[in-house]
């Protein structure tokens, strides 16, 4: 008998965008996003190499987010861009975004080649609740990037960024 007064517990979990999964990532990203993303952001993030760092999420079986990165390597650093996370207005302040969060950093710390240094996104000036986000999770603010977004206001972002330690797996990769 299943005992009614106790919610069962929620569910937050992940899935690689594939081909197959792209139509739910596109809509979701039109109604989460105010910009409309190229073909070719949706053809980058379905790429193996970076499938690790491209998901979708879902509370209790549903999608109801996206978080979307690619890695950038510069002068011998890889860092993890986080260009997308996202959950629906509906399913906010159940933690989903914060195990999203905690998930790709979990993830980028384990990921050996190559070894992430830090992780860093761009969130524009008037997004002060997703900058208190971020701070929460560790991120701090390392500049502030002029006219970063060109259609819309205002235009300019923040740069946030968290180092990244990474997770000793066996020694022998």
């Amino acid at each position: 008998m299943v005992n009614e007064s106790r919610p069962s517990p929620s569910r937050v979990s992940f899935a690689s965008v594939t081909p197959n999964n792209l139509g739910t990532v596109r809509k979701l990203n039109s109604v989460l996003f105010p910009i409309k993303y190229s073909e070719k952001f949706y053809n980058d993030i379905v790429q193996p190499d970076i499938e690790d760092f491209c998901q979708l999420i879902y509370y209790n079986d549903i999608p109801v987010g996206t978080m979307c990165c690619r890695v950038e390597v510069k002068d011998g650093q890889a860092k993890l861009y986080l260009m997308t996370l996202a959950v629906l207005a509906p399913y906010r302040s159940r933690g989903i975004g914060s195990q999203s969060l905690k998930h790709l950093i979990d993830t980028a710390a384990a990921h050996a080649k190559p070894k992430i240094d830090a992780i860093y996104l761009h969130v524009q000036v008037s997004n002060g609740e997703a900058k208190r986000f971020y701070e929460r999770h560790g991120f701090k603010e390392v500049g502030l990037y002029e006219n970063y977004y060109k259609k819309i206001t205002p235009h300019d972002a923040w740069i946030l960024q968290r180092d990244i330690e990474s997770v000793n797996r066996s020694e022998g990769k």
